[in-house]
């Protein structure tokens, strides 16, 4: 058995796992979320704000606390979306480094949707003819990744998230109409870019993965609080999907705070997440023609690629 520490800083949140890896079957020790918006008005300045990195460095230092208090860990810390697109990244990378003692990776697009279809594959019963596409929807991208039991078939990591697009397009409460007009046109744009590398017509299971795909969910199976062992795994049709992040969407803000399963750090950016979630699904749903008209959430994702690729790593 080994245990390792896996550490995920995206756009909207920093997230750790410590886990126990025997055979390739993780177990979790700690497994943690703050939401700290690195990615906050970096699509606008190109720059990792102050406040966004005092949040972030705070986080770490707890992290650095809890992974020393259960065994010092081999740790592997992956960034994503902000800092690759941030001018001053510099910065973040030499403050991860003096808090955590590690390097912390700023990974491709590639390498991130490797480790989001490792992570959300490592839970799922997969038949060997079927080909899985899995959707991370993170904060400032969006990774589509088709792969089977033998392997990734194609990849795509496309710049459209739920803070990113929040910001870019839905600045009303609720948004008008002519935002998510304009919205909706550019995330179909994207997903035309996508399905150019991505085989979608070959697709037949949708696995989604991250905050807007589970709270979506969580909306759609009116759940009394947030609920992992509920959502994960859940399957849900298309209809229910759209049904759920169409209503997620044109709700004000103070509904959105008043639901009993939505995180204080989502409620400002489910709407343009809900809004990308439900048009990849519509869109595969579609270009199968019915086929597949269900998709699965998942509550394991790239933090658990990380932590199994540290295992295959270090093992």
């Amino acid at each position: 058995m080994m245990r390792t520490a896996a550490i995920d800083c995206g756009t909207n949140s920093i997230r750790l796992l410590i886990a126990d890896i025997e055979d390739g079957v993780l177990t979790d020790v700690v497994r943690l979320m703050r939401v700290v918006r690195l990615g906050e008005g970096v699509d606008a300045t190109g720059r990792l704000s102050e406040a966004a990195l005092g949040r972030t460095f705070a986080a770490a230092e707890e992290y650095a606390a809890l992974i020393e208090q259960h065994g010092a860990p081999p740790v592997r810390f992956v960034a994503t979306s902000a800092s690759r697109d941030a001018e001053n990244r510099k910065v973040f990378v030499d403050g991860i480094r003096a808090r955590l003692g590690v390097e912390p990776e700023v990974v491709s697009g590639d390498e991130e949707a490797r480790l989001s279809f490792d992570g959300a594959v490592s839970v799922l019963a997969t038949a060997d003819d079927e080909t899985v596409l899995v959707i991370d929807l993170g904060g400032g991208s969006t990774e589509f990744v088709a792969g089977t039991t033998e392997g990734l078939i194609a990849a795509r990591s496309t710049d459209m998230g739920c803070v990113r697009y929040t910001e870019r397009f839905l600045q009303d409460d609720p948004p008008s109409p002519a935002q998510i007009e304009a919205m909706t046109a550019e995330v179909g744009r994207l997903m035309d870019e996508a399905a150019a590398e991505v085989p979608l017509e070959r697709i037949t299971k949708i696995v989604g993965v991250a905050g807007s795909v589970t709270t979506v969910t969580a909306h759609a199976l009116h759940l009394p609080g947030y609920d992992p062992d509920r959502i994960h795994g859940a399957e849900l049709t298309t209809d229910a999907i759209s049904a759920a992040a169409s209503d997620l969407l044109h709700l004000s803000r103070d509904a959105r705070a008043a639901l009993p399963y939505m995180h204080p750090g989502r409620v400002d950016v489910i709407g343009a997440g809900a809004l990308i979630w439900m048009s990849i699904v519509e869109r595969v749903t579609a270009v199968t023609s019915g086929r597949v008209a269900t998709a699965i959430a998942s509550e394991h994702d790239i933090l658990d690629g990380i932590a199994l690729s540290l295992a295959e790593r270090d093992g």
